[in-house]
């Protein structure tokens, strides 16, 4: 079998650009092999270093004690926002004279409260001779015994409605 001349340019031809066509593809693939080298590396182990694979599983782990932390915090926080409702947060004084001839209001009641109108009041009745302090409870808003209009008026700018 003989080839004539043009015959033989095109096989060459063919030849070259199916070669070309082979190292184009080779290149590509060897690029990609890298590539995917490379990623390979970040997935395993390498001296004394966490595989990728690794740190997501133990990021994980922290997430979900932190979750839980979190959780926790919150019933805490709950908890405090009860206890601050009863604390005696709501607090007024009162100064007077307690007797006519008497002057410099060294008399004085003072109400501490909590959210719900609940505390006590203490009053101090300064006179020429004696002071007498005298204390007073207020359970589900209401005093235990009768206020003067002082100790009234100490309440009710500890609950907020007065100046």
């Amino acid at each position: 079998m003989t080839l004539d001349a043009q015959a033989a340019v095109i096989l060459a031809l063919v030849g070259v650009v199916v070669g070309l066509v082979g190292v184009v593809l080779a290149a590509l693939a060897w690029f990609r092999l890298a590539r995917l080298q490379r990623s390979y590396d970040l997935l395993s182990v390498a001296e004394g270093r966490e595989t990728y694979v690794d740190v997501l599983a133990r990021t994980r782990e922290e997430f979900l004690e932190l979750s839980s932390d979190v959780h926790e915090l919150g019933k805490r926080v709950d908890s405090v926002r009860a206890d601050l409702n009863l604390a005696l947060r709501h607090v007024s004084v009162v100064r007077y004279d307690a007797y006519g001839d008497m002057a410099g209001r060294y008399s004085f009641s003072a109400a501490l409260l909590d959210d719900t109108g609940d505390g006590l009041i203490i009053t101090s009745i300064h006179g020429r001779q004696e002071t007498r302090s005298y204390l007073k409870g207020i359970a589900q808003g209401r005093p235990d015994i009768p206020l003067s209009p002082e100790e009234q008026e100490a309440v009710t700018i500890a609950k907020g409605g007065g100046s």
